[in-house]
């Protein structure tokens, strides 16, 4: 008789959610499905009533560790996410002190993960003017691409991209075959615009909120395309929140262009009223639109147009989120424990999008574009048996406690969600169940694999 590390028995799979079938895990990868699977196994795990995921990979997080692990770090924020049913994740180059531009900083960073991380990791280097003489040794290291600001980044010690800047690093991205990704805001248009409504006294929500239009962001993104169509570089556009931007992306794509793009749960289920009426906690940068956005965004992944959700989870300290100005107020929402739960309540249960486009646009697209496939985001033998249970029939409402941040703060606090994640499994491993932490680091670096087709 055939002997495994473990059986998921009777779970309904994403991809089929009809029948109930098993899962065996042998080694941290999955060697068997199929209904009612002969074998004996250490552990037997009962997904009768669930519904069975891929682990979720979170392309767009920041964990601030090392240099300010007072605002997150590894520990606490992998702790959030494991909870949330993700298994794998890209920490973004800021907003860590010094940030992640050279071998050195990486070589930092990795150390502080490997000590502390839960869940599978990737690191992204960082792309400014300072570092277009480390972007080959960043390379070399393994990031998964290379981040740039279009507008102020908000910290010191990573400074916005130029033209030039984009241009010559777009040429050694794709000499590695690496992607760039780019905050895409219009530096011209938001610091002018920011700039006059603070020298009128305008410094509130709605102030803050129309030095960022949507225009900002459309002349960015069709900026970087231009400059990725000309350098063979491939691009993704980081945190979209217009359906506009979408369109843009699709449009370029469809004509060629190697190109892709995100959005986050915050621009799916918040929209501009809720940071009037939140304030600071609900402040992000591009800002929070309103409902047509939402309302256009959710149609494009319906549709196919939009094939990826990231959280942006990006935390600070309680008195970072705190002024009379608001335009002094931190821009970053913590949310990456929320993910899969908001995509599941809002987008399956609400919406009626099938789980396995969910499954596609939290794991399966993000494993592709990052060249972590095919060893992660599938529910197919051979790959890592990373693995989210879902229990449809549960609901909770978000409570402060049941964060793992190292502050507290999130948007979706009081908020009711229909749909929890009852167990997050990592290489076989079960990491967080019901909302508890169960086991200790495992998490390892993940380096973009060979490259293959989206």
């Amino acid at each position: 008789m055939t002997r495994y590390d473990t059986i998921i028995r009777g779970g309904r799979l994403a991809a089929a959610p009809g029948e109930p079938a098993d899962i065996a895990i042998a080694g941290g990868a999955i060697a068997a499905i199929g209904p009612e699977l002969a074998g004996d196994a250490g552990e037997t795990i009962d997904a009768s009533g669930q519904h069975v995921l891929p682990g979720g990979i979170d392309a767009h997080v920041h964990l601030n560790e090392p240099g300010r692990t007072e605002w997150e770090g590894f520990a606490s924020g992998t702790r959030a996410l494991a909870a949330g049913g993700i298994t794998s994740f890209c920490e973004m180059p800021l907003n860590a002190h010094p940030p992640t531009c050279d071998a050195a900083s990486f070589a930092a960073k990795l150390a502080a993960a490997e000590r502390s991380s839960l869940i599978d990791f990737a690191l992204w280097g960082g792309l400014t003017p300072e570092n277009r003489d480390q972007l080959d040794e960043l390379a070399a290291c393994g990031v998964i691409g290379l981040k740039a600001f279009m507008s102020n980044s908000g910290t010191s010690d990573f400074s916005a991209a130029d033209d030039l800047t984009l241009y010559e690093g777009m040429q050694v991205a794709a000499r590695h075959g690496l992607l760039v990704a780019v905050h895409a805001e219009s530096n011209t248009i938001t610091a002018a615009l920011a700039q006059r409504a603070q020298a009128e006294g305008r410094t509130g929500v709605r102030d803050y909120l129309a030095s960022r239009p949507i225009i900002a962001e459309l002349e960015a993104i069709n900026r970087a395309i231009f400059l990725a169509e000309q350098t063979g570089c491939a691009l993704h556009i980081v945190h979209v929140s217009s359906g506009a931007g979408v369109a843009a992306v699709a449009e370029a794509r469809a004509r060629g262009v190697d190109v892709s793009c995100e959005t986050c749960p915050h621009y799916l289920v918040l929209t501009e009223d809720d940071v009037e009426r939140m304030g600071a906690v609900a402040k992000c940068a591009p800002p929070l639109r309103p409902q047509a956005e939402q309302d256009a965004l959710w149609a494009q992944i319906a549709a196919g147009t939009l094939p990826m959700v990231a959280s942006d989870h990006s935390p600070a300290p309680p008195d970072m989120k705190t002024s009379d100005n608001f335009f002094a107020v931190w821009g970053g929402i913590a949310g990456a424990q929320s993910t899969m739960a908001l995509m599941i309540s809002e987008g399956h249960l609400r919406r009626g999008l099938p789980l396995a486009l969910l499954a596609e646009i939290t794991a399966a697209f993000v494993a592709r574009r990052f060249r972590l496939a095919p060893q992660k985001g599938a529910l197919a033998v051979g790959a890592d048996a990373d693995l989210a249970l879902i229990d449809l029939g549960a609901s909770a409402t978000l409570r402060a406690d049941d964060l793992h941040y190292r502050h507290r703060i999130s948007p979706y606090i009081g908020m009711a969600m229909q749909g929890t994640i009852a167990r997050t499994i990592v290489r076989g491993t079960t990491v967080a169940r019901d909302g508890a932490i169960v086991s200790p680091p495992i998490g390892r670096l993940l380096r973009p694999l060979a490259a293959t087709a989206d």
